[in-house]
């Protein structure tokens, strides 16, 4: 989580715009947030991205990158 953020904006965008690239790191950072902070709604969306939702998840935290300079739902 805190290597995404600290990611210049613009990586950040790019790796939110590709569809392959945006499932993976999508999956990396939802899992390692898991992992450090646990919770509940955390692993739903864990398993949400990581049986195929996540492009789609991707594609609202790109725009919510854009918005609030953080993955929605972090």
């Amino acid at each position: 989580m805190t290597w995404f953020n600290k990611l210049p904006r613009l990586v950040q965008l790019i790796l939110l715009l590709i569809p392959g690239v945006n499932w993976i790191t999508e999956m990396i950072v939802r899992w390692s947030t898991f992992l450090k902070k646990g919770g509940l709604l955390r692993l739903i969306i864990c398993i949400i991205v990581t049986i195929g939702f996540g492009v789609i998840l991707g594609w609202i935290d790109l725009i919510w990158v854009l918005l609030f300079k953080k993955l929605c739902l972090q």
